[in-house]
């Protein structure tokens, strides 16, 4: 599907390309993912395209405006809440999480591990996944992991106190406050926690009252039942060759991951909210800038990035910000320009694409090359 380019003035120094934009799209759907949607948008222009389908057995095909389970990108609107409450004065940035959640995380814990930390992963509390989803306790070790509990787990309704004590149980990652961090969703299903602490209200109602409304979103929320409200796609999880065919799992219960990456929203209500927030309209200029104040982090891929709060620059020394996610099957990517103007959002319908090789790590795929060229056509 294309839709033309829509632009209100035509004199601009940096005009979208439609057709290397389309070009790109085509090579990532060609390169072996089922279905790839996307916006771009610069100032008043906007490019939105879509390339293969959204069900694999009915041949129907994606479309630019079908809402998307985003993963981590819920992140972003999670930091954003609780800085919310900073300026508020009812959270402090650096004062110990012990002080709001003493039974979460107790003693000397709760004493040394600050806001701040679990916004920005240098808590050194581990990721509670692989013990929550048995068939992955050997990660990061994916070679020793399996998708089986995918599967056990698809309508599984998860206390996220529990979820949190698996991660705050397990042996830590690093002391607190120290670099690098390992990104971890423990620590943002404690920021969901510590939100209904000060707030009264549940993390995802008020994220959705105090960002999400606040931002003007109409497409975007949290999911209350395993199925994905309005048109969307199905989403197809590889597991790094384990599943093959690629396995739907579009239908998911997302307490999983809870205000860590259960959001569902459309590639237009993602390029809204980060240009928003870019532009100081979602939260202070002050809380923009501690956002954008990075700490190196090991990425859940085993990479070392930098990491800001809930925000993080795409590529070293690049003036684009955001944040991407992955569940099982979909995966969502969006940036923005640090000024708000440039803005792109992506969603696929398959994840971990690439098999392993003989030393456990994933191997180059084409997908891989194609996902960069559209990044750099985009942006």
């Amino acid at each position: 599907m294309r839709t033309k380019l829509a632009r209100k003035d035509l004199a601009l120094i940096n005009p979208l390309n439609p057709d290397a934009l389309n070009a790109a799209l085509d090579e990532v759907h060609r390169a072996g993912v089922p279905g790839v949607f996307a916006e771009v948008c610069d100032g008043d222009q906007v490019w939105r395209g879509a390339a293969g389908v959204a069900d694999l057995d009915t041949g129907r095909p994606v479309t630019p405006d079908l809402r998307h389970r985003v993963g981590s990108v819920t992140k972003t609107f999670t930091s954003a809440a609780v800085l919310r409450q900073v300026e508020a004065g009812e959270i402090g940035l650096d004062d110990p999480i012990g002080r709001y959640l003493p039974r979460l995380v107790p003693g000397e814990r709760g004493d040394s591990v600050t806001v701040r930390m679990l916004l920005n992963h240098t808590s050194g509390l581990a990721e509670y996944l692989p013990y929550a989803f048995p068939s992955l306790k050997a990660f990061p070790d994916l070679a020793e992991t399996t998708p089986d509990s995918f599967d056990d787990n698809r309508f599984t309704r998860f206390d996220p106190v529990e979820l949190i004590a698996m991660g705050v149980g397990a042996p830590a990652t690093g002391t607190p406050g120290g670099t690098p961090g390992v990104y971890s969703n423990t620590n943002y299903l404690l920021l969901g926690e510590l939100l209904e602490r000060v707030t009264g209200t549940p993390a995802e109602e008020y994220i959705t009252q105090d960002v999400i409304e606040r931002a003007g979103l109409r497409d975007t929320g949290f999911p209350t039942r395993p199925e994905v409200r309005g048109p969307h796609s199905r989403l197809y999880e590889s597991w790094f060759g384990m599943i093959d065919p690629p396995r739907d799992y579009s239908v998911y219960d997302m307490s999983w991951v809870g205000p860590a990456a259960a959001l569902v929203s459309t590639v237009a209500d993602l390029n809204r909210f980060y240009g928003l927030l870019l532009a100081g309209e979602i939260v202070a200029e002050s809380s923009l800038a501690e956002m954008r104040r990075t700490v190196r982090v090991v990425s859940q891929e085993g990479e070392v990035i930098d990491y800001g709060l809930g925000l993080h620059p795409m590529e070293p020394g690049t003036a684009f910000w955001g944040h991407g996610g992955t569940v099982w099957g979909g995966g969502t990517m969006a940036m923005t320009r640090a000024d708000g103007a440039r803005r792109m959002a992506v969603a696929l319908n398959l994840q971990r694409w690439n098999r392993l090789g003989s030393s456990g790590r994933p191997l180059p795929h084409p997908v891989d090359g194609a996902l960069a060229a559209l990044y750099r056509t985009a942006m």
